[in-house]
């Protein structure tokens, strides 16, 4: 999950929470992948909205053999550290970057593609993004690996009861209406899958929980300062609501702090196996 928009590209975000990306991902959906690569020499992958590269430095490995990867986001300072972190991925492992929008994928663009993949990105679709990105692995044949999905579901223990208005505040932030778009947020997961399976395409899920204690202090202290920032903009902000608020996040921040706080973020992963076509 991501937290408010300030923090949601920069590099020092990203590198806080790979390390509980990696924890999190589905491995067993990677075991049905090889299936599915086996035959293909020197494949070549994809990254959607790469950011600073964490997807492929989890997969590369997990794939094994020669691997060349196309590196894909529109802020070109990202593709520059990507490019960089991918160096002693692996000497079978070659990397190139390439600017570019997710909302305009087409199948011709997958000409060539082994696998499509993206981490921590659905959220950001709107329903017909969904649907292109579906069509375009469908008619192309294309594989995807789509991680870390939120679903709109965080459990903190222990419990408070502002908890649930403000995962349901959260929520509905990130169905939020942008550039006349409104966003799928916690619902593109699902609304992704729906579309490729009206394609006829395999769809796998499994669940990719981030589990966050006292070992992740300050990614727990990262997260709830953004989740908490974004569920207040949905709440208003009237003087006892933002006191209460405030005094919500004193606290989880204190407990966070002294390792007695637990926080467990739902994701969704999704494995889509198209119908293999001619190329």
């Amino acid at each position: 999950m991501r937290v408010a928009e300030a923090p949601r590209y920069a590099s020092t975000w990203l590198d806080l929470r790979e390390p509980a990306d990696a924890a999190a991902r589905a491995t067993e959906l990677v075991d049905l992948l090889r299936g599915r690569l086996a035959d293909v020499p020197d494949p070549v992958i994809l990254d959607l909205g790469c950011g600073t590269g964490s997807m492929a430095r989890w997969l590369a490995p997990l794939l094994d053999g020669r691997q060349h990867w196309i590196m894909q986001d529109r802020d070109p300072d990202l593709l520059d550290v990507a490019a960089a972190s991918m160096i002693g991925t692996g000497a079978a492992v070659t990397v190139e970057t390439r600017r570019g929008d997710i909302t305009k994928l087409t199948a011709a663009d997958l000409d060539g593609v082994s696998l499509v993949t993206a981490s921590a990105l659905l959220d950001l679709l709107d329903a017909g993004d969904a649907a292109r990105l579906a069509a375009a692995c469908a008619e192309s044949g294309t594989p995807a690996l789509l991680t870390l999905s939120v679903t709109g579901r965080a459990e903190l223990d222990p419990a408070e009861p502002l908890d649930g208005p403000l995962n349901s505040a959260f929520n509905a932030h990130l169905r939020h209406h942008v550039a006349g778009r409104t966003l799928l947020g916690p619902d593109a997961a699902d609304a992704l899958a729906d579309a490729f399976r009206a394609r006829g395409v395999t769809v796998h899920a499994a669940p990719s929980p981030w589990r966050l204690g006292p070992d992740r202090r300050e990614l727990t202290a990262e997260w709830l300062r953004g989740w908490v920032t974004a569920a207040s903009t949905r709440l208003g902000r009237d003087t006892g609501v933002e006191r209460e608020i405030d005094d919500y996040l004193s606290r989880r921040l204190a407990r966070a702090a002294a390792g007695d706080l637990t926080v467990t973020v739902h994701h969704t992963d999704l494995l889509a196996l198209p119908t293999e076509v001619s190329r």
